[in-house]
């Protein structure tokens, strides 16, 4: 009897005494937990997603649409910049003002070629106030999983505020469990046995988010 076949047994004995009509496990568990913790504003929620993301060291900015390329070309700049990787679906006015040289993301790229790059631009699905997340599902405008894990340097930009949520559950709302989901709580960090804290280990060593918010939303949020 192969190691498989003994545990497959004992999962099988030891399920022999439930009722096939027993409770589905959809239903078993109660889920009637809070949606959101606390009543907030539209602008409260935005404020407490970006406290939440400077506390796991992002670096936030803030900027109205129109000034977004300006921005981006600074944040570029800022970081010595000489090349960035750009996914597919990315809006093309963001990059406008970049001095950086754009690189598209080709499937046939190699970790080392990637690893080359300075800097990734992307969008996001979604990102979460009370835990300072970030969702990526890996749509065109944010691209394949390893652009934002290999490079040392990620700018994300989230729109400010259809892309925001209060919590987890409303954000599980919005998201595709199908599609190859990355969640982002501040750069890539570890700690040793020391608790000497590593950056950079798992992913891109800085992370900048730019909360950009579009001029009709900011007349409806004044």
């Amino acid at each position: 009897m192969s190691s498989r076949e003994r545990i497959l047994g004992r999962v099988r004995r030891a399920l022999a005494d439930v009722p096939q009509d027993d409770t589905p496990y959809e239903r078993a568990v109660a889920r009637d937990y809070l949606r959101e913790h606390g009543d907030r504003s539209v602008a409260q929620t935005v404020d407490l997603l970006a406290e939440n993301l400077a506390d796991y060291r992002a670096i936030v900015h803030r900027c109205a649409a129109d000034d977004l390329a300006v921005t981006i070309a600074g944040m570029l700049a800022a970081q010595g910049a000489k090349t960035v990787l750009v996914p597919p679906g990315l809006e093309p006015s963001w990059l406008a003002e970049a001095e950086a040289d754009q690189v598209p993301d080709r499937f046939e790229s190699t970790p080392h070629e990637l690893d080359r790059i300075d800097s990734v631009v992307t969008a996001c699905a979604v990102a979460i106030a009370e835990t300072g997340t970030i969702v990526l599902d890996g749509s065109p405008d944010q691209g394949r999983r390893r652009i934002t894990l290999v490079p040392d340097h990620h700018i994300c930009v989230v729109r400010v505020p259809e892309q925001v949520v209060s919590s987890v559950p409303q954000a599980l709302e919005r998201l595709d469990p199908a599609r190859p989901l990355t969640w982002i709580s501040g750069p890539s960090a570890t700690s040793d046995i020391e608790l000497d804290r590593v950056e950079g280990v798992h992913g891109p060593r800085t992370l900048e988010v730019v909360l950009v918010q579009d001029q009709s939303s900011a007349e409806v949020n004044s």
